[in-house]
C-alpha cells in the first residue's frame, strides 16, 4: 500500500504542466528532439543488425565500434549528395512535402510521457513536454497530417510512379488510421480520459474500485490495457504497421511496380527528411502503444516486486522503481521491444497483395473493432447498473447466445466447380468450336496418307542396296 501511494504521488496532472517555467520547457523540448534523433540513429542500425542476424549474413561492422556509427555516417552523407529536381515538379510543394512529414513526426512526440514528476535544476516538472485533456486526439491529428506530406510529395514530383505511390499510400494510411482510432476508443472508455499522463496513471492498478466481484471472490485484474483490452491492442499493433508503411505492408514502396513509391524523385536532404520521418513514426507509434496499453513509464510487475523486496531488506520505502529518473529506463525498454517487433516482421513476412491488404483493413479489422467496442460498452453498463451474481448470470446468457449464433450461423456454400467436360456439355448448340482439351491435334483430312510405320534406321553405317525400298513410301 505504501508503494502504491508513493507511486501515485509521482503522477503528473494537468496543473503540473501549467507551473513549468519557460526555460524548463525549452530544456525538455531540446531533450525530446535529441532523444528522437538518437533513437532514429540507433533504430536504423538496430534494424540492419537484427535483420542481418536473422538472415545469417554480416551487418554493418566497419564504421565505428562494431559498425554502430554507420547510420550516423549515412545521415552526414545524405545532405551532401547531389540534389536532382525534376523539371516538371512544382518547386514549392516539392519542398514543403518532406517538411510536413518530418514536422508532424516530431510534433506527435510532444504529448508522450517519459516518466513521473522529477526535480530538474531545482524545479519540479514532469518528464513530458506538455499534456492537454485531449492529448490522444493530438497524436491522431498528427498522424492524419502526415498523409498530406505523402500525397503532396507524389503529386508535386511531376512523375507517374510517385503519383501512383502517393495515392496508394494515402489510401492505405487513411484506411488503417480508422482501425487505429477505433482501437483507442476502448482505452478512452476504460480510463475515462484522453490525457496521456492520466491514461498511464489509470494503469497503476492501485484503485480498489477496479477489483472484480466473482460470487464473493475479489481478485485484482491486470492493470495494463494490453491484457484487459487484448483485442484493441492486437488491432492497434496491426494498424500501426500499416500506418507506418512498413513490411509486410510496405506497398507504397513496392519496387516491382512503383520503383520507390511517393519519394522516387527525391534525393539528398529531402529524401533524408522522408527517411527520418519514417523511423520517427515507428518510434512514435511504439511510444503511443507503450502509453496506452503497456503502462507507460511504469515498471512491469516482476521488476516492482523484486525492487520492493530488495528495498524492504535494506529498510527503505518501496515504490522506488516508479520514482525519479529510473522509469525512463522502463519506457525505453518497452519501446525497443515494440521496435524489435517491426524489424522481426520485416525479416519474416512477405509483402501482401494490395487488394488483400485493403480488404483486411476494411472487412476484418474495422468490423471486429466495432463489435469489440459494443461488447465493452455492454460490460460497462452491466457493471454500473447490475450488482452481485445477477451480473454474471447476464454474462453467461450473453456468452451462450453468442456461441449459439456462431454455431447456427449458416455457412456460405462454395459454388460447385464443374469439370471441363461438364462445361462443354452445358454449352448451347451453335457455339463456337472448342479445341481438344487433351492438347492433341487431330490429323488433317487433307493430309497425305503414308505408310503406317517406318523401319528403324540402320546404325551400322553400311550403304543400303538399290533394292532396299524400306524407307520409300508406297
Amino acid at each position: 500500500m505504501t508503494s502504491a501511494i508513493l507511486a501515485n504521488a509521482q503522477d503528473p496532472t494537468l496543473e503540473t504542466f501549467q507551473n513549468d517555467v519557460w526555460w524548463i520547457v525549452l530544456i525538455k523540448l531540446l531533450g525530446v528532439f535529441v532523444i528522437l534523433l538518437l533513437l532514429t540513429l540507433f533504430t536504423i542500425n538496430y534494424e540492419r543488425k537484427v535483420v542481418a542476424r536473422m538472415a545469417v549474413r554480416p551487418g554493418p561492422n566497419q564504421v565505428g565500434p562494431k559498425g554502430w556509427l554507420q547510420s550516423l555516417s549515412d545521415g552526414v552523407k545524405l545532405p551532401f549528395k547531389e540534389e536532382i529536381i525534376p523539371k516538371t515538379a512544382d518547386k514549392v510543394v516539392y519542398f514543403i512535402a518532406p517538411v510536413i512529414s518530418a514536422t508532424v513526426a516530431f510534433t506527435a512526440f510532444s504529448v508522450i510521457p517519459f516518466g513521473p514528476v522529477v526535480t530538474m535544476f531545482g524545479q519540479t516538472t514532469a518528464l513530458q513536454l506538455t499534456d492537454v485533456p485531449v492529448s490522444v486526439l493530438v497524436l491522431l491529428a498528427c498522424s492524419s497530417m502526415a498523409v498530406y506530406g505523402v500525397v503532396l510529395a507524389g503529386w508535386a514530383s511531376g512523375s507517374t510512379y510517385p503519383l501512383l505511390g502517393g495515392l496508394r499510400s494515402s489510401a492505405q494510411m487513411i484506411s488503417y488510421e480508422v482501425a487505429m482510432g477505433l482501437s483507442i476508443v476502448a482505452v478512452f472508455m476504460t480510463a475515462g480520459t484522453m490525457s496521456t499522463s492520466q491514461i498511464v496513471a489509470a494503469q497503476a492498478g492501485s484503485d480498489p474500485s477496479t477489483k472484480l466481484d466473482i460470487l464473493g471472490w475479489h481478485p485484482t485484474p491486470p492493470s495494463w490495457y494490453a491484457v484487459l483490452l487484448l483485442p484493441s491492442f492486437v488491432i492497434y499493433c496491426i494498424a500501426a504497421v500499416g500506418e507506418t508503411n512498413r513490411a509486410p505492408f510496405d506497398l507504397p514502396e513496392a519496387e516491382s511496380e512503383l520503383v520507390g513509391g511517393f519519394h522516387t524523385e527525391y534525393s539528398s536532404f529531402k529524401f533524408a527528411l522522408f527517411f527520418l520521418a519514417e523511423y520517427i513514426n515507428m518510434i512514435t507509434v511504439s511510444a503511443f502503444a507503450t502509453t496506452l496499453f503497456l503502462g507507460g513509464w511504469r515498471a512491469p510487475w516482476p521488476v516492482t516486486a523484486i525492487w520492493d523486496w530488495v528495498a524492504h531488506l535494506l529498510g527503505q520505502p518501496g515504490g522506488g522503481a516508479n520514482t525519479g529518473w529510473v522509469p525512463l529506463i522502463w519506457w525505453l525498454g518497452k519501446v525497443l521491444i515494440l521496435l524489435f517487433g517491426f524489424i522481426w516482421l520485416r525479416a519474416t513476412l512477405p509483402r501482401m497483395r494490395y487488394d488483400q491488404f485493403m480488404r483486411f483493413g476494411w472487412k476484418v479489422l474495422i468490423p471486429v473493432n466495432l463489435v469489440w467496442i459494443l461488447f465493452l460498452a455492454g460490460v460497462r453498463v452491466t457493471n454500473t447498473r447490475v450488482d452481485g451474481g445477477a451480473r454474471w448470470v447476464i454474462y453467461l446468457v450473453a456468452a451462450v447466445l453468442v456461441l449459439g449464433i456462431a454455431l447456427l450461423w449458416p455457412a456460405s456454400k462454395k459454388p460447385r466447380v464443374y469439370s471441363i467436360e461438364e462445361q462443354l456439355a452445358a454449352r448451347p448448340p451453335g457455339s463456337f468450336p472448342v479445341p481438344p482439351m487433351d492438347l492433341q491435334v487431330p490429323p488433317s483430312p487433307r493430309a497425305r496418307r503414308a505408310v503406317a510405320e517406318r523401319q528403324p534406321a540402320k546404325v551400322g553405317g553400311t550403304t543400303p542396296s538399290p533394292d532396299d525400298t524400306s524407307d520409300k513410301e508406297v
